[in-house]
């Protein structure tokens, strides 16, 4: 298994699931890994958890005993930019929707691949690192430089227009995590375009054709159906 990133200390994950199978699995596989895991069995436990331990990032179900998963997130995020994982067996697009877009940085439906977690945890870890950007993203042929405001196909230059530059930007500043389509619309259009994903839909369509190698099959620029987009991370 891959080794989990270096710092000053292991990784802190919490890992907040009322489930005792789930937990004993994740402990093992995660201190496999490198990581120091603490756990909770409930949503005011891991609330506590979480203020107490101040974990490097949280492994959160959404079906908890006490609290539900989004209210979780949601008191978490009062205070806390520690990145969430969402872990559940709800599939259904609006709980995904809904968690994201209450601060989870990413979401995977159980059963998950132990391969998978691990990259998704390595990704929301190297996004915290100095809680800035690196200016320069590569992935492939793509290349995008964000002091430059360059963007290079197979060291080709690719003219993108404002509105998709701008999709691009928040795309690679937020590398690996979902953005849903509310927060893409309300970050690049405002609010008053939240009720218009059509608008989203075709500046991502044009942005996939100047950037995929074959935009019909997006290797890149990855669809999350009936949630946002996912911009692949170099892992």
């Amino acid at each position: 298994m891959a080794e989990a990133q270096s710092s000053d200390h292991p990784p802190r994950l919490l890992v907040v699931d009322d489930e005792a199978a789930i937990r004993r699995l994740l402990l093992t596989v995660l201190e496999s890994s490198g990581f120091v895991v603490h756990e909770a069995e409930n949503g005011r436990l891991g609330l506590a958890a979480a203020a107490v331990v101040r974990p490097d990032l949280i492994l959160l179900d959404l079906g908890l005993p006490d609290l539900d998963g989004v209210e979780v997130i949601r008191r978490l995020r009062e205070w806390s930019s520690t990145p969430i994982i969402v872990l559940s067996v709800r599939e259904r697009e609006d709980d995904k929707v809904a968690a994201l877009d209450a601060g989870a940085d990413d979401y995977l439906t159980k059963p998950f691949g132990v391969p998978e977690l691990l990259a998704r945890i390595r990704a929301s870890l190297r996004r915290v690192v100095g809680q800035a950007p690196e200016p320069l993203f590569r992935n492939g042929e793509l290349t995008v430089d964000l002091a430059r405001r360059l963007v290079l196909v197979a060291g080709e230059e690719v003219q993108l227009t404002p509105t998709e530059y701008e999709i691009l930007r928040l795309l690679v500043t937020h590398a690996g995590k979902v953005l849903t389509h509310r927060q893409l619309l309300s970050q690049v259009w405002g609010v008053s375009h939240l009720e218009q994903p059509h608008v989203l839909r075709v500046n991502i369509s044009n942005l996939r054709r100047k950037i995929e190698r074959d935009p019909s099959r997006p290797s890149l620029l990855l669809t999350e159906s009936g949630v946002g987009y996912r911009l692949k991370a170099e892992l």
